[in-house]
């Protein structure tokens, strides 16, 4: 039994951000671009061909990227009937967020007609054009968007600035991140792992807050549907593992066998076949403890569904999240939206305060991409150990085990206080030390598990009075701008740790 899920691509879009030493591929973020004008006859024609220009260099500075496909206006937005013709056919190309650019004064009422039609999230646009009112024409726009309640985001300058252009692609990776999120579906194998509230969200809040179904899975499914995976293809997936990791699999005989490992791969493909027929999107597995006890634990689920490859070659990351932690799988899902490439998965697992650094290590979803910070297993896995589980997993089964790359990494993670979303927004650095004292740093808490160790630019004390999960995610690079605009576009709170202050101010920052 063979299936094309996880053989999806997302187009053929690079972003070229350079937050990673690899090219990262994802699908083109699809963006309307609506120019705004006076609403008179005379003065319309008159500035029409300065707002053309302003309109096509705004979409040539977008479209050189090679991140974005820019569906912008075929005319001038001047009269109400032009504002909904617009807005409705950047809705009938799927757009997934708006530029609304100014450059001339313009009529406020036709912004607020185009954005019934023309699908948020919105950023307003002020190109620098000083003979003209273009700054009063995205102000008073903006006041009016205010006023009703539509959410959106402001950048002034000129689009050749390339820090200008830096925060335009800022918001508009967020706005199109959180876009994607709905429609989709989060796969929820079993239920509450070992008492979670935190791993638990409600279903109803989802759907309203983000646009999310979820589909609940029994975890007996797991079970059925590896007896059926082909064994040509259990046998193959072995082989690729042996090839590229064989001296790192640590068979014992007993917790850890070749038998096991074929059976965890068998997991694997069939999570992947469930998954393609109920068109989930990003999932969870609780795992502990009927399948971590009885069958096996689920580590080569966690690991090869976030990795850029699996057995049968390249694919998309596919967020799955451990114990089955769906606000966990949810940050994931934006990390992924944003950056295109494997998101973390850890426990906060001890603070080592002689080299000030947290010590992130679970039993579960590091993608073997963080051992190497590449897209190739041939890189990675090399650097891979394949241990036999430890006591609290009587199953048995292989342990997915790596040391993550030292570098820049933004962390984060949703939660909840009193039922409303917040977003902890945490840069950091991932660091490394010699080969003997990584091993003895990891001896320190669990030899057997992956381990990233992270430096936060916040004092251990003020991140533990105020972090609200065991559970933390991220990616390579500097996301705190997105995250934060992430969290405005959704209306919700948010906690950076540290002292740098975010881009993006606002009346209705919701800083905490």
């Amino acid at each position: 039994m063979y299936t094309e899920w996880g053989r999806r691509r997302s187009g053929l879009g690079s972003q070229l951000r350079g937050n990673g030493p690899q090219e990262k591929i994802m699908r083109k973020r699809k963006v309307g671009l609506l120019t705004f004008s006076d609403g008179r006859k005379f003065a319309h024609e008159m500035l029409r061909e300065m707002n053309l220009d302003f309109q096509n260099r705004f979409r040539a500075r977008l479209e050189a990227t090679g991140e974005y496909d820019v569906v912008a206006g075929e005319e001038i937005v001047w009269r109400p009937e032009v504002a909904k013709s617009e807005g409705r056919r950047l809705a009938a190309a799927g757009v997934e967020a708006t530029i609304l650019n100014y450059a001339v004064w313009c009529f406020p009422h036709l912004t607020m007609i185009a954005t019934e039609f023309a699908p948020g999230p919105y950023l307003m646009f002020s190109n620098i054009n000083p003979r003209y009112p273009g700054m009063v024409g995205m102000l008073a726009a903006a006041g009016a968007m205010d006023q009703v309640g539509r959410a959106h985001g402001r950048v002034q300058g000129d689009i050749a600035d390339d820090a200008v252009f830096a925060k335009v692609r800022r918001f508009l990776r967020a706005a199109v991140a959180v876009r994607r999120l709905k429609g989709e579906t989060f796969g929820l194998y079993g239920g509450r792992p070992m008492g979670m509230y935190t791993a638990v969200a409600d279903a109803d809040q989802w759907k309203r807050d983000f646009g999310i179904d979820v589909e609940h899975v029994d975890q007996f499914e797991i079970i059925r549907r590896a007896e059926l995976v082909a064994n040509d293809r259990v046998e193959h997936a072995f082989d690729w593992l042996t090839r590229l990791a064989g001296p790192n699999i640590h068979y014992d005989g007993k917790k850890l066998t070749p038998e096991l490992l074929k059976r965890q791969i068998r997991s694997y493909y069939a999570t992947q076949e469930i998954n393609q027929e109920k068109a989930i999107d990003f999932f969870g597995i609780k795992a502990q403890p009927e399948l971590t006890d009885h069958f096996t634990t689920e580590d080569i689920i966690d690991a090869f569904a976030n990795d850029p490859y699996d057995f049968e070659g390249p694919k998309d990351p596919v967020v799955c999240a451990t114990e089955a932690d769906m606000d966990g799988a949810l940050t994931m899902e934006i990390f992924k939206h944003l950056a295109g490439e494997p998101v973390l998965f850890a426990d906060v697992r001890h603070y080592d305060a002689e080299d000030n650094f947290f010590d992130l290590c679970n039993s579960g979803a590091h993608a073997t991409f963080f051992a190497g910070r590449s897209k190739l297993p041939e890189e990675n896995l090399p650097r891979v150990h394949f241990w036999p589980e430890i006591f609290y997993f009587p199953a048995g089964g292989a342990s997915v085990m790596h040391f993550a790359r030292p570098g820049q990494v933004t962390l984060a993670r949703l939660t909840r206080r009193n039922g409303r979303y917040w977003l902890a927004v945490v840069p950091a650095e991932f660091i490394l030390f010699d080969e003997k004292k990584n091993w003895a740093k990891a001896e320190a808490t669990t030899k057997e598990w992956p381990h990233a160790f992270a430096r936060l630019e916040v004092s251990a004390d003020e991140f533990l009075a105020t972090y609200d999960s065991n559970h933390i995610h991220g990616c390579y690079g500097d996301w705190v701008e997105e995250l934060v605009a992430v969290a405005r576009i959704l209306g919700m709170d948010y906690h950076l740790y540290g002292h740098r202050q975010p881009a993006f101010p606002a009346l209705d920052d919701h800083r905490i």
